[in-house]
């Protein structure tokens, strides 16, 4: 195991992931455990946050992708930031093992307090030609990378005179009915429609986008009546809404089959493929020896220690994704524990963060208790859906539920320079629209560098052309003066 001289020999509160949960907890926390001798020290292998609910509009364009995320080092000032992953926890002697981002050796991490952030990461099934063809939406480089293929599949097929190749090339598909996978395929096809305007080798009606979602409905956060306009909202804009529909392979073409019978349903060419079929608790925590719940969640208590059949885990906490937190206003999951989302995971790092605050001084705990405001969501400018618990349930779409959107992810979004950037954006965008710029070869950036400074290969010397004359031509009999100037 190798040594960390860099490391500060001071009582530590190792934070496990820099998301929602890492980034709060450290913010509220940094300051004062300095002042009491301490350190605040955060792992996690990407030296930002992200704010997932911006990805589907990095994905079509809205938004900078730089700009739905936080960096680490520029708002942390007083924390130590390692950069790399936590493989395993020995908490009865209050050590971590970190496998560095750069592939270094492994080396341990002493600590006095824990805090598991570590978040969630892409469910994923068994299908053949999933894991060689999908692409998830979990993070700011796959958001990247699904923007710049969709606009480069419809350049390419603008050239294209196949028309097996240029339908595979224009069909999108998006797998999961819940909120990334209708704000994901409605800012998709928002960013085709402008791509397309501004190509007239494409028509429209050429490109493609089909949603399959395994239940009988979409969009579980919502009401059914409310479920059911979004569906014909997503029809009325030219998208297939496949319900009661899984994907049953991904090898050559897309097989799809319905449920729960398992009978072939369609069976089609795409050349984009997005998995958000859901999520799960970050397998890191099987590497620990914390007690788990059957989803494989950390068990805690409301107040967000974590605790087990023998009683509390002393100096042990976890929140956000990779927690089953109670849900103490019997509205969350059916297990009776919170449901996963960003608005959960910002209060619970708040609240985990005084309480862990007030465990130094014997203070009292104050348990986590957050009635859920409702659900906003942005299908493309100018148009959402909203289910908001203010003075009763308020049920918006359109316009009013796009603005509910944006108006509370803008404050919700991490920092005051990151709202400051992020609505930038938005204002900019406002005036000169959506930007349809693709950028090429991020995958390798130093393909044109090499490109110039290999040598090209020398041309082949061309043979001689002989004269009809053959060897007593008057070429061959010129005088050596009149040959040396012609070569001058």
């Amino acid at each position: 195991m190798a040594t960390t001289p860099q490391l500060q020999d001071r009582p530590r509160v190792l934070v496990v992931g820099g998301g929602y949960v890492g980034l709060y907890v450290a913010l509220k926390l940094q300051k004062k455990i300095a002042n009491a001798g301490g350190i605040v020290t955060v792992v996690d292998p990407l030296p930002y946050m992200t704010y997932q609910p911006f990805l589907p509009e990095v994905a079509g364009g809205n938004i900078e992708a730089r700009h739905a995320v936080v960096s680490h080092r520029q708002h942390l000032k007083q924390t130590e930031l390692i950069q790399g992953r936590v493989t395993s926890i020995d908490h009865v002697n209050r050590k971590a093992v970190v496998a560095p981002a750069d592939g270094g050796e492994n080396f341990e991490v002493p600590y006095f307090d824990v805090v598991l952030a570590a978040g969630a990461i892409t469910r994923t099934f068994p299908i053949k030609g999933l894991a060689d063809k999908g692409i998830g939406l979990k993070t700011i480089e796959e958001a990247v990378a699904l923007r710049n293929k969709l606009l480069e599949r419809i350049e390419v097929a603008s050239t294209m005179t196949d028309p097996a190749a240029r339908a595979r090339a224009l069909t999108f598909v998006v797998v999961g009915g819940g909120f990334a996978g209708i704000e994901c395929i409605t800012e998709m096809e928002d960013l085709a429609r402008a791509a397309v305007r501004n190509n007239p080798r494409v028509k429209q009606e050429e490109v493609r986008f089909v949603l399959v979602e395994a239940m009988g409905r979409i969009m579980p956060e919502v009401t059914a009546q409310q479920a059911d306009w979004v569906v014909e909202h997503l029809r009325s804009r030219g998208i297939e809404v496949l319900l009661n529909t899984s994907l049953d392979s991904a090898e050559g073409t897309l097989k799809l089959i319905n449920l729960p019978d398992k009978s072939p349903a369609q069976e089609f060419e795409a050349d984009t493929l997005v998995w958000t079929a859901g999520v799960q608790a970050n397998p890191m925590v099987r590497s620990t020896d914390f007690p788990l719940e059957p989803r494989g969640r950390v068990r805690v208590l409301p107040d967000l220690r974590i605790s087990g059949d023998e009683g509390i885990v002393e100096n042990a906490w976890a929140a956000g994704d990779i927690a089953a937190v109670p849900d103490l206003t019997s509205k969350g999951l059916p297990d009776g524990t919170c449901v996963p989302n960003a608005q959960h995971a910002l209060r619970q790092a708040k609240r985990l963060a005084k309480n862990l605050w007030a465990s130094r001084w014997d203070k009292p705990l104050t348990d986590y208790k957050h009635k859920n405001l409702g659900a906003v969501a942005g299908f493309g400018e100018w148009k959402g859906v909203a289910n908001i618990n203010l003075l009763g349930r308020i049920g918006l779409k359109g316009a009013p539920a796009w603005l509910a959107h944006r108006g509370y992810h803008g404050m919700a979004m991490p920092t005051f320079e990151r709202k400051f950037r992020v609505i930038l954006n938005w204002i900019i965008g406002f005036f000169a629209g959506r930007d349809t710029t693709q950028l090429l070869d991020l995958d390798n950036p130093r393909g044109a560098f090499v490109s110039a400074a290999t040598p090209a290969p020398k041309p082949a010397a061309a043979p001689a052309a002989v004269p009809a004359g053959g060897s007593g031509s008057t070429a061959a009999a010129a005088p050596k003066e009149t040959v040396a100037a012609n070569a001058k």
